[in-house]
């Protein structure tokens, strides 16, 4: 048996266990700068003797640290709260330890005989004397007096024992005393926590192939088209505008349309094709412009309040710069050609994965992070990347680190459609948002258990959803019915479950439904290997509910966060609702989805009217946002009907209190 470690064995006091934490502290937890964070601290002594217990928190690589006293509750229990001011990565520490002088007052209270009221005042001399020590300033004076008036108290053997008591147990001075504890022995435990700025935790993303933003057919998108298009996505209300790859694109092996492994000429290939002759992961394709038309880009869509996100695909093609100049950072079959990517049966011939197991690893990763380094120089601070769980976990995470430590309000979203553990486990280690399976989460009892889970389970404090109903990969076999009902419902869904979601436009919009064969989840005439027009004026198109509820989200607290999730009880498999409340303001939004596609569903909704503070006697409004119309409900079961023709969801928003059933007068 290994001799354990020599211990401090004067340290009485236990902290069991501090909380909230993810895998016993090995991961940071997540939080959005200026959001609170409550700590509670398990902790305890022996004995009878009392216990102090302060929490500790600061900027990691910041001078100033902070600290706040931690409140007790019943069974051991401790808590405090803080807020970090801005992102970064944290550091809080629970200390705790005994507290002698606090011990001493607690007793002396206590104490009605004289003899031992004088004792007491000996022992409490020593203490303050000791603290004074520890003073200073004015502080040391106070305590010594202080300390000299308990000595001479004790050796008056006649005086008052209650103005005795009295003056010992001063608080103005035990708080000086407070100041000065002795924590030469106390008992510490140290988390961290990363901060992210408010767009990590609500955004509105809008995925778009830059080279289809051409208003001519057939002609290649370039920036310029996109920032024509720029205004069409500001007043739909999205704040986050992603692009896949927008580096040249290989020739080798390169794809043709619907992914024919033959290209003929003129076929764009696949963007996720990364490299050629002219460039690789920090070049642009020159078809989509030149830096200076990027930067305007980025320069017009921040004057929009959009922000650019660019994909992070850690690939190259065949003609990619790194195949000849790295050839080590690639595996090799037996024949000495490089292994492109499977996933069978799927075979991306035009794709070589870098090698995460190869002997110059150190030089792939320090090249790998250059090229995140380099997009933020050019002013990105958004990256959507592309498998994460098909490169190293332990890459990303120091990678993550690294760049966050330097920009910490860089965000990377993980598109990890994957085992539940891995999308955790990515989580964890830094991603600022992570995909869900919310595309394939259709029914009533499905998307209960799992944004349940999401919103209340142990993964709410790392894992930060976002929810798409369609992406380039995924047409889901519910939207290639076409059906508008259907987009409508999974539109409002996506919107309201979560704080993130985004769509990939314009097939979203524009009902794009057409797969690619029967079975398959996969575009017909897919924009990955072939430019598309889209002519987004169309009526029958989206774009009306789509603006309506990105502004719904902008002006409702609730929908900003996926904490105060709670789903309700509704007499109608085919009908969901749910509500979701903002702690600080009150703001309650309750949500109700007709699922059936076809039909007009009804039924029952049972409301917690407790946890709305709602007076079950008194009359309430509720004011749907989407249709702008008022109903005046009454405690917890109410009726509510959905013609998916006419609107396929309520987002009612709850008003308080009603002034007069006549004039639908109401207070927040």
């Amino acid at each position: 048996m290994t001799e354990a470690k020599p211990i401090e064995g004067r340290v009485r006091a236990v902290i069991d266990a501090v909380l909230p934490a993810v895998d016993g502290g090995r991961f940071p937890i997540k939080r959005i700068a200026g959001e609170t964070v409550e700590i509670e601290a398990h902790c305890f002594t022996d004995g009878h003797d009392k216990l102090r217990v302060v929490l500790r928190w600061q900027c990691i690589g910041a001078r100033d640290e902070y600290e706040v006293e931690m409140k007790p509750y019943p069974n051991d229990v401790w808590r405090a709260e803080f807020a970090p001011p801005r992102a970064g990565r944290y550091r809080y520490t629970v200390a705790a330890w005994v507290d002698h002088f606090e011990s001493w007052r607690g007793e002396l209270e206590r104490r009605e005989d004289r003899t031992d009221i004088c004792m007491a005042l000996l022992v409490g001399s020593a203490l303050i004397e000791t603290a004074a020590r520890r003073a200073q300033g004015g502080d040391a004076q106070i305590l010594d007096e202080w300390s000299a008036h308990l000595r001479a108290a004790a050796a008056d053997g006649g005086g008052d024992p209650a103005a005795q008591k009295a003056m010992a147990l001063d608080a103005a001075r035990a708080a000086i005393v407070a100041r000065y504890a002795d924590r030469s022995l106390a008992e510490t435990r140290s988390l961290e926590l990363v901060a992210d700025r408010k767009r990590a935790g609500f955004s509105s993303w809008y995925e778009m192939f830059p080279r289809s933003a051409s208003s001519e057919p057939g002609r290649h998108g370039t920036f310029q088209d996109v920032e024509a298009r720029l205004p069409y996505l500001a007043d739909m209300g999205f704040d986050v505008l992603y692009f896949p790859p927008i580096h040249p694109i290989g020739r080798i092996n390169r794809k043709g349309v619907n992914n024919t492994l033959a290209a003929k000429p003129g076929d764009v290939g696949s963007p996720w094709a990364i490299g050629a002759a002219e460039g690789g992961h920090k070049d642009i394709l020159p078809q989509l412009g030149t830096f200076e038309e990027f930067h305007r880009l980025l320069a017009k869509s921040r004057e929009l309040g959009i922000e650019i996100a660019l994909d992070l695909a850690f690939q190259c093609a065949p003609d990619h710069p790194y195949v000849k100049a790295h050839p080590a950072w690639f595996k090799h079959r037996p024949d000495g050609s490089v292994q492109y990517a499977e996933n069978p049966p799927k075979k991306y011939q035009d794709i070589y994965p870098f090698d995460f197991e190869t002997e110059d690893w150190r030089a792939l990763w320090k090249e790998l992070k250059s090229i995140v380094d380099f997009w933020i120089g050019h002013g990105v601070n958004i990256f959507r990347v592309d498998n994460p769980h098909t490169k190293a976990f332990v890459f990303w995470e120091w990678l993550i680190y690294g760049v966050k430590r330097d920009h910490p309000d860089v965000i990377f979203l993980a598109e990890a459609f994957t085992r539940p553990k891995l999308m955790h486990a990515l989580a964890k280690l830094g991603f600022s948002q992570s995909y869900t399976y919310f595309t394939w989460r259709n029914t009533k009892q499905e998307l209960t258990e799992y944004f349940t889970d999401l919103a209340l389970g142990p993964g709410r404090q790392y894992y930060r959803p976002n929810v798409w109903p369609n992406t380039p990969d995924i047409l889901h076999e519910t939207l290639q019915l076409g059906l508008r009902t259907v987009f409508a419902a999974r539109l409002v869904l996506a919107a309201t479950l979560c704080a993130n979601y985004g769509i990939y436009g314009p097939t979203y919009e524009l009902l794009e439904s057409a797969p690619r064969e029967p079975g398959s989840e996969e575009y017909r005439d897919s924009e990955k290997y072939q430019l598309r027009h889209w002519s987004v004026e169309r009526s029958d198109s989206l774009w009306s509910l789509i603006a309506r509820m990105n502004r719904i989200r902008r002006e409702n607290a609730a929908l900003q966060s996926d904490a105060g999730l709670h789903f309700c009880a509704v007499d109608n498999d085919q009908l969901i609702a749910y509500l979701k409340i903002d702690p600080a303001s009150g703001n309650a939004i309750l949500t109700v989805v007709n699922l059936d596609p076809h039909r007009s569903q009804s039924g029952w909704v049972d409301l917690d009217v407790g946890a709305l503070k709602l007076d079950a006697e008194q009359p309430y409004q509720v004011h749907d946002l989407l249709s702008d119309q008022r109903y005046l409900w009454r405690g917890r079961r109410n009726y509510v009907m959905l013609d998916p023709q006419r609107a396929p969801a309520h987002v009612f928003r709850l008003r308080r209190r009603v002034r007069s059933e006549q004039d639908f007068d109401y207070y927040l």
